[in-house]
């Protein structure tokens, strides 16, 4: 089965082409009217680009979180815990409310035990952290899901690891559940031009595909992550980064091994050099010969590391890591780096792994908790200009799983009609694109491509945020189609 793309544009070329696709390859490019296959598709003028990838994302928690309570909005303690008493009114039943998107880093209040205890009585709360680095607890759900705090009214908001613990018990109660939310989430990043996602969930990630994949969730290319835990189970089994998963479809690829040095800026436990305005640095959540050990051992069963690192000294540690291993592989966030330090991500081969939407959800908090450091926050182009390998993501739930938002933030610096922030940090559309894609719309290279409304490199960037997709195609099949 041949398919030929007809009378598309791909930007930066004059004309108007067609693309011959066979085998899911791309087999011919061709001026408009020239090739024929077995299925023909008019585009009618639009943009063809390559497919999209999001190269860090939380799958499993994004595809939850359209069915949690919002709490993005609240602006205080007592605004947070009063969304939970409407929920709690709208909806009588017993199940935990579970609530996303707070941060409380700027909130006037504090975020008590007894706070959630008058808005919910007897239910069980938790309410998840934009940056998913803390939540906080009624008395009823710290019984269930974190007892050691039950007694402990200090004990309201659980950070780091403490944290991780309790938001890996509020998964659904069977997989089939989560497997159709995740086929919704999955069919929703396809709408809007990704082809592919770097899958950074907590837990052993291998089984979790392999049921979806063979269960006929076709819409995504999947990297998946190891984390510290399964790090000597997944040695055993032979995987290594950037090999197939069989059975598969070749949508199923071995990850790298994440590994979480540090905190967030929200919870004050980015790992600083420079002290917050309570006095604190942040905290480191292994030492250096812990992250040194544990890279060596990655690496030498073949498994890249990314290691994250939001803080300047925490990704100052993590490149000496890298240093010292000799390997190479990616820092996820790299959110605030040293002059110094910049460089040192080329001269080590390691990737940064950025989510320009945060330095716009951040920049606020950032001015107040990096008071004079924000220039070097987010960095984006100092990193591009110093020969640094970007790669662009989400974080997904913290940002939406939403390349063209990604996009628009390191090209503007900028969302809803505010001011850029430190708009000498923003990249151009041809960085951050390239950031953001694995292939070329060239002969020879995967299917693996979106169809757009819009000129990417000429539309505005209010029209970049949204880029309407008119299709997705994946190895040469459709998996999103407004065209026909």
């Amino acid at each position: 089965m041949t398919t030929v793309l007809r009378g598309g544009r791909i930007p930066t070329a004059d004309g108007t082409v067609d693309v011959l696709i066979a085998q899911g390859r791309i087999a011919e490019i061709a001026p408009a009217g020239r090739l024929h296959g077995d299925e023909t598709v008019s585009l009618d003028g639009r943009w063809v680009i390559p497919g999209l990838w999001d190269n860090h994302v939380h799958f499993t928690q994004w595809a939850q979180t359209a069915r949690r309570l919002d709490v993005s909005g609240a602006a205080s303690a007592a605004e947070a815990a009063e969304l939970v008493s409407g929920r709690a009114l709208a909806d009588a039943g017993s199940d935990p409310i579970v609530g996303f998107g707070f941060h409380d880093a700027l909130w006037p209040d504090r975020p008590t035990r007894a706070l959630l205890d008058r808005a919910s009585g007897d239910r069980p709360v938790v309410l998840i952290a934009g940056d998913l680095h803390c939540c906080w607890l009624n008395t009823t759900a710290a019984r269930m899901l974190a007892p050691a705090t039950a007694g402990d009214p200090d004990a309201a908001v659980l950070r780091e690891d403490a944290s991780f613990a309790v938001t890996m018990q509020l998964a659904a109660a069977d997989d089939g559940t989560l497997d159709r939310w995740a086929r919704d989430a999955a069919k929703a990043a396809a709408a809007r031009g990704v082809v592919g996602i770097v899958d950074l969930e907590y837990g052993w990630n291998l089984d979790v595909w392999q049921r979806r994949m063979q269960a006929g969730a076709d819409e995504l290319r999947v990297e998946f992550g190891v984390y510290g835990e399964h790090l000597e189970r997944a040695a055993a089994l032979g995987l290594r980064t950037g090999s197939v998963i069989e059975g598969t479809g070749g949508l199923l690829t071995v990850g790298p091994y994440k590994v979480i040095t540090d905190g967030s800026l929200n919870t004050r436990t980015a790992f600083c050099f420079d002290p917050y305005p309570d006095g604190g640095f942040g905290a480191e959540n292994l030492s250096f010969a812990e992250l040194v050990a544990s890279m060596y051992f990655a690496a030498s069963h073949g498994l890249e590391p990314a290691v994250h690192a939001i803080g300047d000294h925490a990704n100052r540690l993590a490149l000496d890591a890298f240093a010292e291993v000799g390997c190479r592989g990616r820092i996820e966030h790299a959110q605030l780096i040293t002059n110094g330090d910049i460089a040192r991500f080329a001269e080590l081969g390691v990737t940064a792994s950025v989510q320009p939407e945060h330095a716009m959800d951040d920049r606020d908090v950032a001015d107040v908790l990096w008071a004079g450091r924000t220039g070097r926050a987010f960095p984006l182009a100092a990193l591009q200009r110093a020969g640094v390998r970007l790669a662009l993501g989400s974080d997904a739930p913290v940002a939406p799983l939403d390349p063209w938002v990604a996009l628009a933030a390191a090209v503007a610096r900028s969302r809803g009609g505010r001011e850029p922030w430190h708009p000498e940090q923003s990249i151009s559309r041809r960085v951050g694109l390239a950031a953001s894609v694995r292939s070329r719309v060239a002969v020879g290279e995967p299917a693996d491509l979106a169809v757009l409304e819009y000129d990417p490199f000429a539309c505005t960037i209010a029209e970049l945020r949204r880029m309407p997709v008119a299709a997705t195609l994946l190895a040469g099949d459709f998996t999103h189609d407004a065209l026909r």
